[in-house]
């Protein structure tokens, strides 16, 4: 899971701004949850791979004893 988080600014029409926010909330989905979903899937697509931010982290912290 993803831990860590940066802002990520997009301009858009705001009719199609309105459109998709009733359409998330229709399908119980924020559009912040959509745009992440569409960034994985066209990483994906062309191939391109990384390890969520925090991912390390969580890793490190599991097996570090203290």
């Amino acid at each position: 899971m993803e831990l860590k988080t940066a802002r990520l600014t997009v301009l858009i029409d705001p009719a199609k701004k309105k459109a998709l926010e009733g359409l998330c909330a229709r399908q119980d989905v924020t559009p912040s949850q959509v745009v992440r979903r569409l960034i994985r899937e066209h990483l994906a697509q062309h191939g391109v791979t990384f390890v969520p931010s925090g991912v390390e982290d969580e890793a490190e912290g599991a097996t570090a004893k203290p």
